[in-house]
């Protein structure tokens, strides 16, 4: 492993026990933001103004949550404990979140009764989620600031948190909606999945918090308490900073719309309801983009990030392309080849968007050695805190514009059809073949115009997206592989100086 000027190494027992921490919370994180909004829809039997009265607690939580996440990277800036300055936060984020998560996915709850708690449980797992996310990512550049050891532990982390992503897109559908729901409905089946994922996400936790040594922690940079001008002041003097943020928005967002509520919900309108369907039509994707996590830190040896970014954008168009044309020219009729053909061009779009989040994960680790070159301060808390900030806001524009689609096309009067049926059998009053076949009919009266509105929102406007994305990154951020060593070799002679 690669040794920087002034000797920190990245040593084995660090790579594998932090990278490891990430599969567990990576399994809960992607049940939440991923399948919450799937369970409510298709669980709950909402008017749309309830529904929307949840997508908007969605959105504004998420909003208010994400403009605190910088004050939480202050609060890891100035903490200091025998314990090291992250491991007291992921710790007690944690155990929060897993009773958080729990919880959210029992409810049997529905109408206004069910907003109400909603609501109190999405303002609780946000502020227990920060502490554990912001002190878990903000560990990361602290470990090395070695080129070669970074691109490793961070290809290695997303790979891991690749992993757990992905372990949560194949059980979640496939055992919760169709034949093989867990408990013969929805309801059981994601309550006895987040208990398993609330097990796993403590237990991963635990090798992280055991197993690896922090480096020494450096003096006190800055105030001794929480200060709103720091944060603005590290913000706004570290220019390279704002353009990852909106770049790393706009990617978040393209994202999240294939691979949430509207995704499942085209899948199911087109295909049948069948979470082993929604589940088939991800893996191909999910592990394609596991294999570019895994050979990344070779790749980006040979190839620099500007090419790597072109690359993301030609993919990541291109599949979401293909998958537009293909949902609306091949027939229905045509079950395999037009599933078959919307797996391939999801390959194309998933891993495109996948190398962009990992080359944008380092683009924002560079730049706390940009603020110590222009500052003399890193700020790594305050820095690594913006990346759930943007996800966070992602998901915000993700649920904003996933509430109009739904409720101007009238999906949810399917939706809430489906959910009616599903509580029916959690109440036993009526058997598996009978829900089964209740649903189909219920599928079989949806419009095809209403399939082709999700499709055309889930495919048109991340390909949009993409494209604009890698233009402001070519544009704008200026820390290529050059001018990042050149800025290491110079705080290096600043320190021995």
């Amino acid at each position: 492993m690669d040794t920087k000027p002034g000797g920190d190494k990245l040593t084995r027992r660090n790579l594998w026990s932090y990278s490891l921490g990430s599969i567990g919370r990576d399994m809960s994180e992607v049940l939440w933001s991923s399948y919450l909004m799937t369970f409510v829809i298709f669980t709950k039997t909402l008017t749309s103004g309830q529904f929307a009265a949840i997508s908007m607690i969605v959105v504004v939580v998420r909003v208010f949550d994400a403009l605190n996440d910088p004050i939480m990277g202050n609060i890891l800036e100035i903490t200091r404990t025998k314990w090291g300055k992250f491991k007291p936060w992921i710790t007690a984020g944690m155990l929060f979140s897993a009773v958080v998560f729990y919880l959210s996915f029992s409810s049997k709850l529905n109408g206004w009764n069910y907003v109400a708690f909603f609501g109190v449980m999405y303002v609780l797992f946000d502020l227990g989620f920060t502490m554990n996310d912001i002190a878990y990512w903000g560990m990361l550049p602290s470990l090395s600031s070695a080129k070669g050891d970074r691109d490793l532990l961070t290809s290695r982390t997303v790979l891991l948190s690749g992993i757990g992503g992905g372990i949560t897109t194949i059980i979640v559908p496939a055992l919760t909606a169709g034949d093989y729901a867990i408990g013969g409905n929805a309801l059981a089946a994601y309550s006895r999945i987040t208990m398993i994922f609330c097990a796993f996400f403590i237990g991963m936790q635990l090798i992280t918090l055991f197993g690896v040594k922090e480096n020494p922690l450096p003096a006190k940079s800055g105030a001794d308490s929480v200060s709103l001008k720091i944060i603005w002041g590290t913000i706004r003097n570290n220019d390279q900073l704002v353009w990852c943020i909106l770049i790393f928005f706009l990617n978040s967002i393209g994202g999240g719309l294939i691979n949430g509520q509207m995704g499942t919900s085209y899948i199911y309108f087109e295909f049948g309801y069948n979470g082993v369907l929604f589940t088939v039509f991800s893996v191909l994707g999910a592990g394609a983009a596991g294999l570019v996590m895994l050979f990344f830190a070779p790749i980006s040896k040979r190839f620099s990030r500007m090419w790597l970014m072109k690359a993301a954008a030609v993919c990541s168009v291109g599949g979401y392309v293909f998958i537009l044309i293909t949902g609306l020219l091949v027939p229905g009729g045509q079950f395999i080849l037009k599933f078959s053909l919307l797996m391939f061009g999801n390959l194309f779009a998933f891993a495109g968007q996948n190398v962009c989040f990992l080359v944008l994960m380092i683009c924002i680790a560079n730049t706390v050695e940009y603020n110590d070159w222009k500052t003399g301060n890193r700020a790594e808390g305050i820095i690594f805190s913006l990346r759930p900030l943007i996800t966070k806001l992602g998901y915000s524009a993700v649920q904003f514009i996933a509430m109009f689609v739904f409720i101007l096309t009238g999906v949810r009067n399917f939706t809430n059809r489906i959910a009616e049926v599903e509580n029916m059998a959690e109440m036993g009053s009526v058997t598996d073949e009978v829900k089964a076949e209740m649903i189909k009919d219920i599928i079989s009266g949806v419009p095809g115009s209403k399939s082709a509105a999700l499709l055309a929102c889930m495919t048109v406007i991340p390909a949009i997206l993409a494209y604009v994305t890698y233009y402001f990154y070519k544009k704008y951020y200026t820390i290529d592989e050059e001018n990042y060593e050149r800025m290491v070799e110079e705080i290096e002679g600043r320190k021995n100086s």
